[in-house]
């Protein structure tokens, strides 16, 4: 097998992308330990230019004055391309390989957040104001998704309670819920049913405040590409990845449990909390055990993620019933 360097690369000579899906489907019919031998191989998936370059790099901004959070962790990071070409974004398609060629003329700026709900100080902000809040620090954190797949991936962003000390919440405010953009016409997988639109995610005040919680703008040093959240996004590594909702831009002060969108699609499947729970399967499958992307071999989930750090958060909890 040939194997070029990226600056030997050029475009023209590219697999396109629907040959390249075509492929992906029919290697998704043979066996599961064959497609994911395939995977190990690095194949290549440079959809665009301004997606994936073949240096390897994302061609966007890069972000000045990172701060090493002492929260990472020192696992091995999951290559660029591949967290970047792999992607639940229902809003632009269900099929995971699509959402970075879908997304990539999403229009990001101008891009307004709403504070609202029972704070002192409601506001409407633009997403630069919010960057601009506090250093941004790096974050390697392991992040592992609900169908049994896992990465870890250096997030760029600050502590969620930044912005949460600063609206001022009043005492009634016991969730923070959080709403992600509404745009059938850049986002063609709104224009389907198969959830309700828009997003909508939550978490309980105290999780919302743990400094664990992540208000995203960037990754692997650079903006978030618009296939991973772009402009703004949570993370929250100890929940499974649905939790973290993408593109927000409203982030509400609430009395009530907020009715996330998962949970109201499929309330026996996916819980309020879906904190990682290697105990809890789903009813379809196991969640006992994970594989990164890009390796063969799977690996044991560990409780909250292996983020111990907030069990003190659920004290008293049957984490069973609050799956």
């Amino acid at each position: 097998m040939l194997i070029k360097k990226g600056s030997d690369i050029k475009w023209s000579e590219v697999t396109p992308q629907r040959t390249y899906l075509d492929r992906r489907k029919f290697l998704a019919g043979m066996a599961v330990a064959g497609t994911t031998a395939v995977a190990g191989l690095g194949v290549r998936n440079l959809i665009s230019p301004s997606v994936v370059r073949a240096d390897g790099g994302s061609g966007l901004a890069p972000i000045q004055g990172l701060q090493k959070s002492p929260f990472s962790t020192t696992e091995k990071i999951t290559p660029f391309k591949d967290v970047s070409n792999y992607n639940n974004y229902y809003e632009f398609s269900t099929d995971k390989y699509e959402p970075a060629a879908l997304a990539k003329n999403f229009r990001t700026s101008p891009w307004k957040v709403t504070i609202d709900g029972h704070v002192k100080k409601k506001q409407v902000l633009d997403v630069d104001e919010i960057i601009k809040m506090a250093s941004p620090e790096e974050r390697i954190y392991r992040h592992r998704c609900v169908e049994g797949w896992s990465i870890v991936v250096p997030w760029i962003g600050f502590p969620l309670s930044e912005l949460i000390k600063r609206a001022e919440p009043l005492d009634k405010a016991k969730f923070v819920e959080f709403t992600t953009i509404l745009d059938m016409r850049q986002m063609p997988g709104q224009r389907t049913n198969v959830l309700d639109w828009p997003y909508v995610e939550g978490l309980r005040m105290d999780e919302a405040m743990h400094p664990l919680a992540l208000l995203c703008f960037g990754m692997y040093g650079a903006a978030l590409p618009n296939q991973d959240g772009a402009p703004l996004r949570m993370v929250v590594p100890w929940k499974y990845g649905f939790k973290s909702a993408k593109a927000i831009v409203r982030i509400r002060f609430v009395d009530k449990q907020p009715e996330n969108t998962w949970n109201r699609s499929a309330p026996n499947e996916y819980g309020f909390y879906s904190n990682v729970n290697p105990h809890v399967d789903h009813p379809r499958w196991s969640q006992a055990n994970e594989r990164r992307l890009g390796e063969f071999f799977k690996r044991p989930t560990l409780m909250f993620n292996g983020y111990d750090q907030v069990a003190s958060l659920y004290n008293g909890m049957d984490l069973k019933k609050n799956f």
